[in-house]
């Protein structure tokens, strides 16, 4: 029977709860931030013009990001201005494009995602019950430095031995590359690891993949069910428990 050392989380939908409503603020903050930065510097965009520039960066991004792939936080912003005109963040000040970017990362505080309700409790418990705590966390528009931030402000951080975000690594999960970095600082192998992820083909598949235990969180509704976890609990709340007792995870 294997020991089980190590144990993963997954951020977005699993320790913290974004929702449709403040994703939608944080965009119009960040291009009425841009747009603002840009009128101030004597440009004449529209801001339909931020809108389809914000857009083409992140059908951009997507494509990367199916490559388990990922670009640094400022590669995006410059992106971003890019697709706004071309070569235009070559042309801007370099205290425009400081601007711009601050909004591209700070739209996340205006707007921040509050954490979830048993997340303390069940990062407590896991990290009493002594397991090496890793959180792996794909970025999309926000940067991993601002995480760690609001990680910070919200006493989580410290519950956790190792921090890997995509813009920072230049992976994506479900890349085995970005789960095998973070189980090398953990110090411990796949086989002694155990993730958990609200995502199928992020968290479950790549976990698997990685050679670790998955556990699915909630019900993934919706997703395509392109592979199974070792184990599934349908709240935040049930997985010390399940960490501790079910034989699927050694």
């Amino acid at each position: 029977m294997t020991t089980i050392e190590a144990v993963t989380f997954d951020l977005w939908q699993t320790l913290i709860l974004d929702d449709r409503e403040l994703g939608r603020a944080r965009t119009r903050r960040r291009l009425d931030g841009a747009l603002e930065a840009l009128t101030d510097a004597g440009y004449d965009f529209s801001f339909e013009q931020l809108q389809e520039a914000y857009r083409s960066c992140f059908r951009t991004c997507r494509v990367i990001h199916s490559e388990e792939k990922d670009v640094t936080f400022d590669e995006q912003v410059g992106m971003f201005i890019n697709n706004i005109d071309e070569d235009l963040s070559l042309r801007l000040d370099s205290q425009v494009v400081e601007r711009i970017t601050y909004w591209y990362a700070e739209a996340f505080f205006e707007f921040p995602p509050p954490v979830a309700p048993e997340a303390y409790k069940v990062l407590e418990e896991v990290r009493r019950m002594g397991y090496r705590v890793g959180l792996i966390s794909n970025t999309g528009m926000t940067p991993g430095r601002l995480f760690r931030r609001y990680l910070d402000q919200h006493d989580l951080l410290d519950f956790f031995h190792v921090l890997t975000f995509s813009d920072e690594v230049k992976l994506c999960k479900p890349s085995t590359e970005m789960f095998h970095l973070t189980l090398q600082e953990l110090g411990t192998t796949p086989d002694r690891a155990v993730h958990l992820g609200d995502h199928i083909q992020n968290d479950v598949l790549g976990a698997n993949r990685a050679g670790m235990k998955s556990v699915l969180l909630g019900t993934a509704e919706g997703q395509e069910k392109v592979a199974d976890p070792h184990l599934q609990v349908l709240n935040l709340g049930e997985f010390p428990k399940a960490l501790e007792q079910s034989p699927l995870l050694t």
